[in-house]
């Protein structure tokens, strides 16, 4: 059980946390694939990969390339990517629950993400989110990401709460490296994009949940 009498704000990862962005990241990397007369992936195979970005996706679906043949797919798949946001994307299941119930209380909400701010800033506006929350931490945003708690001292300072009164909800354990590293209580997010190599028991994470509303007894206390 997490520790919420004086809890400020609640933070979230962004890509297999608060938003489902895999049919998108996964509609962008089959279009280079179709580009190239080569088989769609299924999307129960690109899930797992995409919280590590466009990199991790040019190789699931390209296999090892030289760095430049790499990077022009890279540039091609953010090309297209950009331009297909939100078409498919849209918050897990049961989130809009969840942060009604965090404004309900009067407490703040934000994302910390290692998604790039060109993209991370579009997604949530055409989301409707990105100004509701009270900061928006982006891979760019400072000189390091997470795992380091550079972002979420950042975010902090933004949303002028304390760590130590924040909790961060992620499907990485970087993000509970990072999250317990800046002094938050951390929520390791299950329904997430977990890869089978994965071992979240060893993320020693404050909680777990495997669905967005078992989030609201956690927050409740």
């Amino acid at each position: 059980m997490l520790q919420v009498n004086r809890l400020q704000a609640v933070f979230f990862d962004l890509d297999g946390t608060l938003i489902d962005t895999a049919p998108d990241m996964g509609g962008a990397l089959n279009f280079l694939l179709r580009e190239r007369g080569r088989t769609e992936l299924p999307q129960s195979q690109i899930r797992p990969h995409v919280s590590h970005g466009a990199n991790a996706l040019i190789k699931l679906g390209f296999g090892e390339l030289g760095e430049s043949e790499h990077e022009n797919l890279r540039r091609e798949f953010l090309e297209y990517y950009s331009d297909h946001l939100a078409v498919e994307s849209n918050v897990f299941d049961g989130f809009d629950e969840v942060l009604s119930h965090i404004e309900s209380r009067k407490l703040l909400w934000g994302v910390i993400t290692n998604k790039p701010g060109w993209l991370t800033d579009p997604l949530l506006q055409q989301l409707g989110l990105y100004d509701r929350c009270a900061s928006v931490v982006s891979a760019d945003t400072c000189a390091k990401r997470k795992p380091h708690p550079m972002p979420m001292y950042h975010a902090c300072e933004v949303a002028n709460v304390e760590a130590k009164n924040c909790v961060y909800i992620g499907d990485a354990e970087r993000d509970m490296q990072a999250g317990k590293a800046a002094g938050m209580q951390t929520v390791g997010a299950l329904y997430g994009y977990i890869a089978e190599s994965d071992d979240p028991p060893s993320w020693n994470a404050d909680a777990f949940v495997n669905t967005p509303l078992e989030l609201l007894p956690l927050l409740r206390g």
